[in-house]
């Protein structure tokens, strides 16, 4: 822990930070990897001494590509990268960088560098030729051909809707259901309830018209007529044939039975 937390403080020294952001505590909170590069050989100590280290981690991250849309990604970042001043231009740091890359499986294009400095950058594009920088938006930087091997994200479905939610309706729909069709005359004739009249109704001698009732359904013809000829002659209908000078012989047959008043005289 102690030795983390040293090499934290001279990266942030050397990359002139003001507080360090690699330390031992740190490394316990997260998931990033620390690759440490040693010289065996020096024996201060009888421990050997270390040469530098990097710090990687995935990140997810929201970046621009070339048309500048916004892309949510989880790159692998290089998050710190420190060499001991005395030992630079020795290519301890491309030896560290190569390990690095063949341990995570990915392509120096593919990183993303989180707030490097003009050192990393020149680094970068001596060892492994990237120069040409996506702009972005916020501390990271990424390279052309970063979004190569990018897969676009799979399409999301809405969630299917259970069988008991309900559609709302549009304000079209809400306006259509305001106005009230009425159905043509007499589909429109609803029957009413027999409520108590409040006063006596009065008689319709009194010049006020009957109340009509609700409509009955329409009989075709020919049921009327089968109707009517089941149907049996009223008493008084028989009387008045027989009567009537005018009635048809079968007519008075059928009412011959019938006695004649007494009283013959007009």
């Amino acid at each position: 822990m102690t030795i983390v937390d040293e090499l934290g403080k001279a990266s942030a020294k050397a990359q002139h930070l003001p507080v360090p952001i690699t330390s031992a505590s740190r490394m316990q909170s997260n998931r990033h990897v620390m690759y440490v590069l040693k010289d065996s050989s020096a024996r201060p100590a009888g421990k050997g001494a270390i040469i530098g280290f990097l710090k990687v981690g995935y990140k997810k991250l929201f970046v621009l590509d070339d048309r500048e849309a916004h892309n949510e990604v989880e790159p692998l970042c290089i998050l710190d990268f420190y060499i001991h001043e005395t030992l630079q231009r020795h290519g301890h740091g491309r030896e560290l960088f190569q390990y690095m890359l063949q341990k995570e499986r990915v392509e120096p294009h593919q990183l993303a560098i989180d707030r490097p400095s003009q050192k990393l950058l020149k680094f970068l594009n001596k060892h492994y030729n990237l120069e040409t920088t996506v702009p972005q938006v916020n501390n990271f930087v990424i390279f052309e051909g970063f979004f190569a091997h990018q897969h676009p994200p799979a399409r999301k479905l809405p969630p299917k809707r259970t069988e008991g939610d309900i559609k709302p309706y549009s304000s079209s729909d809400r306006e259509f259901l305001k106005v009230a069709v009425e159905p043509p005359w007499p589909l429109n004739r609803a029957p009413r309830r027999a409520t108590p009249p409040a006063h006596p109704p009065r008689s319709s001698s009194l010049g006020n018209s009957p109340e009509r009732g609700p409509l009955r359904p329409f009989v075709p013809e020919q049921e009327l007529l089968r109707s009517l000829r089941l149907c049996p002659p009223h008493p008084t209908a028989r009387l008045l044939l027989a009567t009537d000078p005018a009635a048809s012989p079968a007519q008075r047959r059928r009412t011959s039975s019938l006695p004649r008043s007494e009283d013959s005289r007009y």
